[in-house]
């Protein structure tokens, strides 16, 4: 993927159309599906799972196209199995039995992290952000950090347990989740998940549980905040907003200015509440560490971007995007 492109990996769940229960069954779906120029599909951790990875597109209508497209063929091959797909961060019911998927590296998962992952059904909006190389991403992920509660708080499709997010919830019972630290470089990054690897928190340096980390095959920002998209509107909002957050990031560093500092324990609380409420209840400012409301937030993530955005001809599409969503 090339810099100042951007792709989405889209998971979905598979369920029983009557009784809304996940299902087993994301091999048979698979074996149905065939990749294309545009889209790539894959198993994942939870075998009543499928993600459909876009390849790089220039252009958010192009990605919102490619999606379209993708979600079409998966829903198709699922109806042919008797299924039917859904879009959601958890599911309505979740299956009675372990979920995880065969497979050498799967179960070293389970062996790992055991009743965490035996019943961990949960799906995101993962979005790639091409940046040209890998020191420019450590310093993109540096600035994005203060953003990533809002882009959740916006992204909330897992409503359970009185949380907008529920996939959050599940996700922090992993070792390290949540926003990642501040970076010196790449090298530093790199030593940080070899330490979590040598203590045992990571199965390997392909995995961490990072909202926002550097891709392991890509040239990439992999921001992977967001519940899995109920439409295809949802990801392309989160596709754009992310990518002109890691474009006004990348002219701070070109700039020299230094990521604006914003505790942990803050940010913590922030990714907490957002969780919580989504984007029509409160959020935490992580700049004056006080409760506001998640929009006014919201308004604050589009003013900063809004350069980036309207550089791209994509300013009125995202209002229009969030207009709909809030």
């Amino acid at each position: 993927m090339c810099a100042d492109t951007v792709g989405v990996e889209e998971e979905f769940l598979l369920v029983d159309p009557f009784s809304r229960r996940t299902v087993m069954r994301a091999n048979a779906v698979l074996a149905r599906l065939r990749d294309t120029e545009l889209t790539k599909f894959h198993a994942e951790l939870a075998g009543t799972q499928v993600e459909a990875a876009s390849g790089p597109c220039t252009s958010v209508a192009a990605l919102g196209e490619v999606l379209t497209h993708a979600r079409s063929m998966v829903a198709d091959a699922a109806r042919a199995e008797g299924l039917e797909l859904i879009s959601r961060g958890t599911p309505v019911k979740n299956s009675t039995h372990s979920v995880v998927t065969d497979g050498a590296r799967y179960h070293r998962i389970l062996d790992t992290y055991a009743g965490v992952v035996d019943d961990y059904e949960a799906c995101g909006c993962h979005v790639h952000v091409g940046v040209p190389d890998r020191e420019t991403a450590v310093a993109v992920l540096n600035h994005v950090r203060p953003w990533l509660p809002t882009l959740l708080a916006l992204s909330a499709n897992s409503p359970d347990r009185g949380y907008a997010s529920w996939r959050t919830v599940l996700q922090s019972r992993f070792p390290g989740a949540g926003v990642p630290p501040l970076f010196v470089d790449a090298e530093d990054y790199d030593a940080h998940v070899g330490r979590m690897v040598a203590c045992g928190t990571l199965v390997d340096r392909a995995q961490s549980f990072w909202l926002v980390r550097l891709a392991t095959t890509l040239p990439t920002v992999e921001f992977r905040v967001a519940d899995a998209a109920a439409e295809v509107d949802d990801a392309v909002l989160q596709a754009a907003l992310s990518r002109a957050l890691v474009h006004t990031a990348h002219e701070d560093v070109l700039a020299g200015r230094e990521p604006l500092a914003v505790r942990d324990d803050v940010l913590a609380a922030a990714v907490w509440t957002a969780s919580r409420y989504g984007i029509d209840g409160a959020g935490i400012d992580p700049w004056r560490e006080c409760r506001v409301p998640a929009t006014a937030l919201l308004d604050d993530l589009l003013k900063h971007v809004t350069s980036a955005l309207d550089e791209r001809d994509e300013l009125a599409l995202v209002h229009g995007l969030v207009a709909a969503r809030v």
